[in-house]
C-alpha cells in the first residue's frame, strides 16, 4: 500500500517520489500493516499538533499518529519539522535528508507500537537494525542515550 505524502515545506535533495519509496520501505521493514500519511512541515504546524495533543506548547521534530486499533487499512500518521530537521542535521554533520529519514522511520515504529519510554531498549534495538538496513547514520534514540543535546529531539507521541 502506498503511503500518503504531503509536503507542505520542501526538502533540499528529497522529493515526493523518495520520500513515498521511503516511507514504503520503513513500513516494510517495521512489519507495519496498513497506510501511513507523512507530512513535512514546519515548526509552526509542529508547535500546533503538538498543543492540541500532548498539551506541550513547543515544537518538535516529530509526532506520531497511530490509527485506533479497530480501524482496518490504516496504520496512522507522523507528521515530522523541516525546521528542527534542519538543525539537527548540522549539528550532527549529515544532510537534511538524512535527518528527515531518521524522523521517518522513528515515527513509524511508533505507529508499529513500540515506545522507547516504556519498552526497555526494544525500540532502540530495532532502530538501530533498521537504521543500517536502510542505510542511515544516527537515530533519535541513540543520540539521546548518548547524551548529545538536541533541540527537541525526544519526539512528543501522540494518539489520535
Amino acid at each position: 500500500m502506498q503511503p500518503t505524502i504531503i509536503v507542505k515545506r520542501r526538502v533540499p535533495g528529497l522529493g515526493r517520489r523518495e520520500l513515498t519509496a521511503f516511507v514504503a520501505a520503513a513500513c516494510r521493514a517495521a512489519r507495519l500493516r496498513g497506510m501511513v500519511t507523512l507530512m513535512v512541515t514546519d515548526n509552526r504546524e509542529l508547535r500546533a499538533l503538538n498543543l492540541r495533543f500532548k498539551g506541550a506548547d513547543r515544537a518538535t521534530d516529530v509526532l506520531s499518529f497511530p490509527a485506533p486499533v479497530f480501524v482496518r487499512g490504516f496504520a496512522g500518521d507522523v507528521a515530522v519539522s523541516v525546521e528542527i530537521a534542519a538543525k539537527n542535521a548540522r549539528l550532527l554533520g549529515h544532510s537534511v535528508s538524512e535527518e528527515i529519514r531518521i524522523l521517518v522511520l522513528h515515527g513509524v515504529l511508533h505507529l508499529a507500537g513500540y515506545d522507547h519510554d516504556t519498552d526497555n531498549g526494544e525500540m532502540a534495538s530495532r532502530e538501530l537494525l533498521m537504521r543500517k538496513r536502510l542505510s542511515l547514520p544516527t537515530g533519535l534514540i541513540e543520540r539521546n542515550a548518548s547524551g548529545r543535546k538536541i533541540k527537541s529531539a525526544r519526539p512528543a507521541r501522540a494518539r489520535t
